[in-house]
């Protein structure tokens, strides 16, 4: 292996990948398996994580799962004993669990707002602090990907979606990103987020049927829709050695869409 291939491996390293059962999250697991990391995923769903590792297991991945609501703080406290308990430490940290809820926002439920919010952004940061307080800054390493998206860099055409809950929740993690590199920099910790674009996923679906998934790919430069490999590259660059002097950025990864 020559020391530039090398500089990707991630042979020996731990991973837990939040929202791991499907779309992003499991290509992401992935990307990381294939080269080599020892992984935990973790969905609200037990059939679907099963199914999950089946996958990842028959690309010769070694996974393990825990059912968990990273919305609820009791379930994040079972997560991060479980994360200790099986993986020993953690070394990358995948924040990819999220929701979204479409409504005006003139008449945008509380509930809705809370349960975004309370999913995007209070149950990532209670995780993080615990992964960080008791694996990576004891261990003086530690590398974290948040999933942020295109919809945290602006606002949303008319006649688009009408999401602002989801759409601050994604603007608070940019720079949730930016504040944390700064200061857990010191334990040599990195600290990057990824913006996706319009990926089909099941999350997605609904947004892209509603627009018309012709109609996004117009808006496109790239005049495609993020497909299943598309976040697997710059994954691997944030998690592996090769990205080690690269934290606190925001890489879109959306085909030139907020570049226009």
């Amino acid at each position: 292996m020559t020391a530039t291939r090398k500089m990707f491996d991630l042979d020996g390293r731990t991973a837990l990948i939040t929202g791991g059962s499907r779309g992003l999250g499991l290509q992401m697991a992935e990307a990381l398996g294939d080269y080599g990391a020892r992984l935990l995923i973790s969905a609200r769903k037990s059939d679907e994580l099963e199914k999950a590792q089946a996958h990842l297991k028959a690309r010769g991945i070694e996974v393990d799962w825990v059912a968990a609501d990273a919305g609820k703080d009791e379930s994040i406290n079972t997560l991060a004993d479980a994360a200790l308990d099986k993986l020993g430490h953690v070394d990358i940290l995948i924040n990819n669990a999220g929701a979204s809820w479409g409504a005006a926002a003139e008449d945008y439920p509380l509930e809705a707002w809370d349960k975004v919010l309370n999913l995007n952004m209070r149950g990532l940061f209670l995780l993080t602090q615990q992964i960080g307080k008791r694996s990576m800054i004891p261990r003086k390493h530690g590398r974290i990907i948040n999933i942020a998206s295109i919809a945290g860099l602006r606002g949303n055409p008319p006649g688009a979606m009408k999401t602002i809950a989801y759409n601050t929740s994604k603007g608070a993690l940019i720079n949730f990103t930016r504040a944390l590199a700064g200061e857990w920099g010191a334990y040599g910790i990195t600290v990057n987020a990824l913006a996706p674009g319009f990926f089909p996923t099941k999350m997605s679906q609904g947004l892209i049927d509603n627009i018309g998934a012709k109609t996004l790919i117009a808006m496109t430069p790239l005049q495609r829709l993020g497909d299943e490999e598309d976040l697997k590259g710059a994954t691997l660059l944030f998690a592996s050695q090769a990205g080690k002097h690269i934290s606190g950025q925001i890489l879109a990864v959306d085909g030139g869409v907020s570049a226009v």
